[in-house]
């Protein structure tokens, strides 16, 4: 669904991307993990244009968005959803209004039929009740899963997410797991997470990849992460006490 072929980007005289590579299937959840600094973002940005490549090219379903423009990367653009790290949500609007404004800028959907599309996603992250609370009423947690409403609304097919539990309490970036775990087996969407967070990277992935010098050090299932032999991929793991009796390992088997 999604494919990077030889992508290079330097971004203020610094290699971030040197040759990336790689795929993302339709209906999985790919997890890019890494360090501070080492362009986990700045390639999720490129699946979406927000940055163009030096070198190389990225494909949305065989069609080459680095150089797509004007109606057709339009066109693109709109089969994602994009969680951004804070949720940016306007501190004006009501929960219900931010996630209804993709709707009402983007279509010509009947009011009716926008109010009942926002609340049935509503309902689906937990936030039906908060629906009319302004972003300045709710907590960190329940402003992420606002964000993830909006960023669902429009049934995309690919959604991006950008650190979606950084800042949240362990019980609460849980809860955020839970509910891209529960969206793609529920719909079959395409996930593709930046996390510094590597035991929600275990517990949500279908792949994992360690971005880590401009590419990808290691990419594969948990399993495959835990039992890597490479020192680098080891010693990740072990800066966040990454033991093999995690419940992802358990899911496992």
């Amino acid at each position: 669904m999604i494919k990077f072929d030889n992508v290079t980007k330097t971004l203020g005289g610094k290699a971030v991307l040197a040759g990336l590579s790689f795929e993302i299937k339709k209906g999985e959840t790919f997890v890019i993990v890494g360090p501070s600094g080492t362009g986990k973002s700045v390639t999720l940005k490129h699946m979406v244009r927000l940055l163009t490549p030096d070198e190389g090219d990225v494909y949305v379903d065989g069609e080459n968005i680095s150089t797509a423009s004007g109606h057709e990367l339009e066109h693109l653009r709109e089969r994602f959803g994009y969680l951004f790290q804070g949720g940016a949500l306007l501190a004006w609007m009501s929960i219900a209004e931010n996630v209804a404004l993709p709707l009402l800028e983007k279509t010509d959907m009947a009011c009716e039929k926008i109010d009942e599309r926002v609340h049935n996603v509503l309902e689906m992250v937990g936030l039906a009740d908060d629906a009319n609370k302004q972003p300045s009423e709710i907590s960190g947690g329940m402003r992420k899963r606002a964000g993830l409403a909006r960023a669902i609304v429009r049934d995309p097919d690919i959604v991006l997410y950008d650190e979606p539990t950084s800042g949240l309490d362990p019980v609460t970036a849980r809860t955020i797991d839970s509910l891209i775990e529960r969206m793609q087996q529920e719909t079959n969407i395409t996930s593709v997470v930046v996390t510094h967070d590597l035991h929600s990277a275990l517990s949500i992935g279908n792949r994992i990849a360690l971005l880590q010098g401009g590419n990808f050090l290691q990419v594969g299932t948990a399993e495959d992460f835990l039992n890597s032999e490479n020192e680098e991929v080891q010693a990740f793991l072990e800066s966040q006490f990454i033991t093999k009796r995690g419940s992802w390992e358990r899911k496992q088997k």
